[in-house]
């Protein structure tokens, strides 16, 4: 991958990753307001927040290892986010077609920052 292919790259996901941040927000939002929701939510919350911020501080690591280190704690905290998904599904306080997006793009995040991982460690 050029170098400009990278950038761009790396700009998209940063948006991305953001925006998954957003959309966890917004969700939590809709959450019922039972003490179980709420504090499920919050661990939601911190686990998808996490993953945009990291990757942001990834962008602007000042060595391959950090670098590396910062994806490896999106793919962490990516794979957590589905976790408290899956939680509040199994858990019955929303339905699997109120998180199918969600998780799908959690995912999505999950493979790329993996495989961006493996392809750093090379």
């Amino acid at each position: 991958m050029a170098n400009n292919e990278r950038i761009e790259f790396a700009e998209a996901f940063k948006s991305r990753t953001k925006k998954f941040v957003v959309d966890n927000i917004n969700f939590f939002k809709t959450l019922p307001k039972t003490e179980e929701a709420k504090i499920i939510g919050r661990q939601l919350l911190r686990s998808s927040s996490s993953v945009g911020a990291n990757y942001r501080a990834a962008c602007r690591a000042r060595s391959q290892a950090e670098f590396h280190s910062k994806l490896s704690i999106v793919v962490e905290e990516a794979d957590e986010s589905v976790f408290w998904m899956e939680v509040l599904i199994e858990a019955k306080i929303v339905t699997q077609a109120d998180l199918a997006v969600l998780i799908d793009e959690a995912n999505q995040i999950l493979k790329i920052a993996s495989a961006s991982r493996k392809t750093v460690s090379k």
